[in-house]
């Protein structure tokens, strides 16, 4: 999907069309989740600090993420994916891989798949998507990149390696900034470079494994599969805060609106999860991951929220200063999956379950655990409005 985001914002909002827009963080410490090509062309990108953001396009909309709007989106495009082909994998929120072998019969070549997929999503969703076609699924992906915007591009079999060769060595799986220098130590800049160093030399400079895979995707070898269905392997949330926090009960407060958040969004998945996990960033950059798997899984606010004040305790922060938290639940199955019979009573789930049913009538913001009324570390003197 080309700028996602921005895109679900702009079939909702007329005006945003043909005008940058960024979708980011807006609070001080914020950051760009996606921005329209107007913005990129202003050197706006995803994972930029909102602030640098401002200066490079001051004429931007920002806006807000809403991620309850992005998942529905998400859901009505994979739809039109599995109209097409049962045989897609989706790997996140606005990308997927598609199997089109088995429509050969269908369609006279295979342009003509992508063009048809293109024109269903648009038709149905409103959103514009860029199509990579290719013979394996590395190809493929750069392809589509390739497309953007709102393209098509074809690499025929045969000519995956003149496509790769030319891209920076970047483009590749795996390849991220540890694995990027010690290949510049080699003289490597383009995937054709790396393509020219021996396996052995790769193996022994990268590891076995990691010398073994970009010596193979460096020739356009990459025999993974399309993997279909499947739930998601996770779910997180985090929020970065305006200034750095130290005190336990501000830190506490930022954990029980994240649990909220976080059972929110499991539940609208239908999945409950058996691992906890704590991530803890310091004011100086140094990250904390703490975990812990229950016997039984958890999709409530309460759950969640017990078991993070445990692993903030383990966390030792201690007073230092606080730059981001994040709560995840990992190790997901089935709501109402078979579990230990429990003979007390579950009200909290019976309650947020009521809440559910307010936020989806009246907004995500129209009820919220009582400690989370009023200003926010950051925010300015005074109850909201």
């Amino acid at each position: 999907m080309d700028a996602f985001f921005v895109e679900v914002e702009r079939h909702r909002r007329a005006e945003l069309r043909r005008v940058a827009v960024v979708v980011a963080g807006l609070s001080g410490r914020g950051v760009v989740t996606s921005a329209s090509y107007e913005a990129r062309r202003r050197g706006v990108h995803a994972g930029m600090p909102t602030a640098h953001a401002r200066r490079l396009c001051p004429q931007a909309r920002f806006l807000a993420p809403d991620h309850r709007a992005y998942g529905e989106a998400s859901r009505r495009v994979l739809e039109v994916l599995e109209s097409f082909t049962p045989v897609v994998e989706q790997i996140s929120v606005d990308e997927a891989f598609l199997d089109i072998g088995g429509l050969r019969l269908s369609y006279a070549t295979p342009e003509s798949v992508g063009e048809a997929i293109r024109a269903a999503v648009r038709e149905q969703t409103g959103l514009p998507a860029s199509v990579g076609l290719a013979t394996c699924k590395l190809i493929a992906k750069l392809a589509s990149r390739a497309a953007k915007p709102d393209g098509l591009r074809l690499v025929p079999a045969g000519s995956e390696q003149a496509f790769l060769h030319p891209l920076p060595v970047r483009a590749l799986w795996g390849v991220g900034e540890a694995t990027h220098a010690r290949l510049e130590e080699l003289g490597v800049r383009t995937v054709a470079d790396l393509a020219a160093l021996p396996r052995a030399t790769l193996q022994r400079r990268l590891g076995e494994a990691m010398g073994a895979h970009l010596s193979d995707l460096a020739q356009a070898r990459d025999e993974s599969p399309v993997v279909p269905g499947g739930p998601a392997k996770s779910i997180s949330v985090e929020e970065t805060f305006p200034a750095d926090l130290s005190e336990r009960p501000a830190l506490e407060a930022e954990l029980l609106g994240l649990a909220d958040r976080l059972a929110s969004r499991l539940r609208r998945s239908g999945v409950a999860a058996r691992t906890v996990a704590l991530k803890v960033r310091f004011g100086d950059f140094t990250t904390v991951n703490r975990s812990r798997t229950f016997p039984e899984p958890l999709d409530t606010a309460h759950d969640l929220y017990r078991a993070g004040l445990a692993l903030l305790d383990r966390a030792a922060v201690a007073g230092r200063p606080v730059r981001l938290l994040g709560l995840g639940g990992e190790g997901l199955s089935p709501a109402g999956s078979p579990g230990q019979l429990r003979l007390e009573p579950r009200p909290w789930n019976d309650l947020e379950a009521a809440v559910d049913r307010v936020r989806d009538r009246f907004g995500s913001d129209a009820v919220a655990p009582a400690r989370l009324i009023g200003p926010r570390p950051g925010d300015p003197e005074g109850l909201p409005e």
